[in-house]
């Protein structure tokens, strides 16, 4: 049996083995700083700024997904934008991304969302092929810009 379910407090050590796992796969595990305590805070605290759902077959966990809102000036209308997922390798195969996919893309038609976006890295050839074949458009034309750490600090200061 597969089932999706938001995440609850208690699911906050399995959110972030999960995104280990992610960052495992993309390479970018030495990236990761982020603690139980930071995703409490940032899924279930005061100023809830991201969400989770978490797939489980049975009642084993395979897989998440990690979404927040943004805001199309051009719709005037907020999106849902699709942070991270991933489905541990083992349950790959099944169907198991793309019904967090059709999960997610169906919450942001209830939510009256103008757009359901995100981001795929370009060596990420399997992901690639499957966005496409949902229906997803890959931008060639637009790149993602990031200020992060000391970048970030020196330009907020006008350095």
């Amino acid at each position: 049996m597969f089932e999706i379910r938001p995440a609850e407090e208690k699911d906050c050590e399995l959110v972030l083995n999960f995104i280990k796992k992610l960052a495992d796969y993309e390479k970018l595990l030495d990236q990761v700083t982020a603690t139980v305590d930071d995703v409490r805070r940032e899924l279930f605290g005061e100023s809830v700024t991201a969400h989770a759902v978490i797939a489980y077959e049975d009642d084993t966990p395979v897989g998440f997904a990690l979404y927040f809102h943004n805001f199309s000036t051009f719709l005037t209308r907020k999106g849902l934008y699709l942070e991270d997922i991933f489905i541990d390798p083992a349950y790959r195969g099944k169907g198991y991304g793309k019904a967090l996919m059709r999960y997610l893309a169906a919450l942001a038609v209830k939510e009256k969302c103008g757009r359901f976006e995100w981001v795929v890295l370009e060596w990420n050839t399997p992901a690639i092929g499957f966005y496409e074949k949902v229906g997803a458009t890959v931008l060639p034309d637009w790149r993602l810009c990031r200020l992060t750490g000391e970048a970030l600090e020196r330009f907020a200061k006008g350095s």
